[in-house]
């Protein structure tokens, strides 16, 4: 997804929080906020493009697509600065909290002189937002949660933020003459939620082109140091950027080195001790000659311990280096292994591109099948009716004529309610060919409550899957609390597999607990709960989670062929 994507989107949504806050039309707010998404998801890049390219983002009229010409002609939109410069921007600072919403960060603006994330936890603290309207003690506690969200994530991104930027940076060195090699590492190529700083790493027998090639690029706002061995950066976007530059013979030394994790690297080093070497970024060393023993790749250095390769998506010290020392690593699942996906929006509900259109990306992807799952009726907001679902499933039906190497899957994504029931009766959800069930409300029930809603869910015959189990948004939305070793053995024991939504700021189930439902005997999902045809490229850190979770293809229901998934789906009571 090309950055100006994103910040166009970031800009819509903007608009839409700011006049949220003025008390704007509500059916616009909306519309901004569907643009926003849309604009996000779309598959190509929108820098450069003109007012009538624009206007074929779906949801994007002609008001939309001016402001998002003035994007492309300024970098930023004049509506969005100018209603900035009407709110306080104090206010506008509470807005980041991710559980106080605009109207209320303006009335603890207006009624308590509050400008600062600070000042409300401390307001919070002397009881002075009680006598507030519509705060009372859970608004309280809530508010609480989001500033320590915010805190939580301090400067840290979302993978898919900090992938793209390395990706652009690492396409511009790898061009500069005398780059042998370069690539991100740190935490990014261990594929980590999120990124503090990005870390890049290129080979080369002089660095200086590089350095200086590097502090020149478009999206670099600020040099913070800068040297032959390594220059550091922040972008327009505020993230750091760290390149080093090493000799090609330290290549794989360095590479395994920067990678990390700290943790990791510790366990490696003391393999090192034992056998008498040294080992750095520099290479591995005999330690009483200090003579050079490998350092040119990864493999390399990992066989002169005595290891296999490690994929960086393991080396957290959580049994790798055992089931190493034991050659007991798995074959993880990887994107060519998917052969379906079976979690997708179309703009029937709260997706921004049509039937047709999200197929046809299934099929571009070379997926054997595709299921749409669009949300179900009581999740009211989306206004679906029994109608409109069977309507859909005649027309999956008809498109399925055009797609001869592709098995449509008409499915729904229901709603898990506080009891642990799901919309429609056992008649109608029997004309599914697949049911997704999550959690969309009633986030804040008690472990033993939320506990039972999950359990009930698994037993419902026609519950196929738990879309994002745990309902979390990285950096917003906590996650849910829940005994995940009892919907586990649960799940496993009535066949339901468990979601790892690909979605960025999901990533849901996150990899710690995939590797306890994985000893619990639970199969997994791994979807791209896509709403726009752009979301079909987040499957990659889906998979990246469920690798981080040590799943093997055969852990996941969508690497098998379609009859031994239909056998999956079809549950015994």
């Amino acid at each position: 997804m090309a950055r100006a994507n994103d910040e166009a989107a970031a800009l819509i949504q903007e608009l839409a929080d700011l006049l949220s806050i003025t008390g704007g039309d509500a059916y616009k707010i909306r519309a901004y906020e569907k643009a926003a998404r849309a604009i996000s998801g779309f598959p190509d890049d929108i820098s450069g493009m003109g007012l009538a390219g624009l206007k074929k983002i779906p949801t994007v009229g002609e008001a939309i697509a001016k402001k998002l010409l003035d994007y492309n002609e300024t970098g930023t939109i004049r509506q969005v600065e100018d209603l900035r410069a009407q709110i306080p921007a104090g206010v506008r600072a509470l807005t980041a909290i991710p559980t106080l919403g605009p109207k209320k960060a303006l009335t603890v603006y207006q009624e308590l002189g509050i400008s600062s994330v600070a000042e409300l936890a401390e307001a919070i603290k002397e009881g002075r937002l009680r006598g507030l309207k519509g705060f009372g003690a859970k608004t309280e506690e809530n508010i609480l949660h989001g500033i320590d969200l915010m805190q939580q994530s301090g400067d840290r991104v979302l993978i898919d933020q900090a992938l793209v930027v390395a990706e652009e940076i690492v396409a511009e060195l790898s061009t500069v003459t005398g780059c042998e090699r370069c690539v991100h590492a740190g935490s990014l190529r261990r594929m980590r939620e999120t990124i503090g700083d990005i870390d890049i790493l290129a080979a080369s027998a002089d660095p200086r082109p590089l350095m200086e090639a590097f502090a020149a690029l478009p999206l670099v706002a600020e040099v913070i140091g800068g040297g032959d061995k390594k220059t550091s950066i922040r972008t327009t976007m505020g993230l750091q950027v760290d390149l080093r530059v090493v000799p090609p013979e330290s290549w794989g030394a360095a590479l395994q080195y920067f990678t990390g994790s700290k943790a990791h690297n510790i366990r490696t080093r003391e393999i090192a001790v034992r056998a008498g070497l040294k080992l750095s970024e520099y290479g591995l060393f005999d330690a009483d000659t200090d003579e050079l023993i490998v350092s040119r790749t990864e493999e390399e250095v990992y066989e002169r311990l005595n290891l296999p390769w490690v994929p960086p998506v393991l080396r957290e010290d959580t049994g790798e280096i055992e089931a190493a020392l034991q050659d007991a690593l798995p074959r993880l699942v990887t994107v060519d292994d998917l052969r379906g996906d079976l979690h997708s929006h179309t703009d029937l509900t709260d997706g921004v591109a049509s039937l047709e259109d999200m197929v046809a990306a299934a099929a571009g992807r070379g997926l054997e099948y595709y299921a749409i799952t669009d949300h179900a009726p009581d999740l009211f907001m989306q206004r679906m009716t029994d109608e409109k679902m069977l309507a859909q499933r005649e027309q999956v039906r008809v498109l399925q004529k055009e797609y001869p190497d592709l098995v449509l899957l008409h499915g729904s994504e229901l709603n898990i309610d506080p009891e642990g029931n799901v919309d429609w009766d056992a008649d109608f959800l029997a004309g599914f060919d697949v049911c997704v069930a999550s959690v969309h409300s009633h986030f804040t029930q008690d472990q033993a409550e939320m506990t039972r809603r999950f359990v009930r869910a698994c037993e419902n015959p026609h519950v196929h899957i738990i879309g994002h189990p745990t309902a979390r948004l990285i950096g917003r939305r906590r996650p849910v609390d829940a005994d995940w070793d009892e919907v586990f053995r649960a799940a496993a024991r009535t066949g339901t597999a468990m979601e790892i939504d690909a979605f960025p700021d999901r990533l849901d189930l996150p990899a710690d607990l995939i590797r306890r439902a994985q000893r619990l005997g639970v199969k997994f999902s791994i979807d791209t709960d896509a709403h726009a045809v752009g979301h079909h490229r987040n499957i990659r850190y889906g998979v990246g989670t469920a690798q981080r979770g040590w799943l093997t293809p055969d852990d996941v229901i969508n690497t098998w062929p379609l009859d031994r998934l239909r056998d999956f789906l079809t549950k015994r009571p």
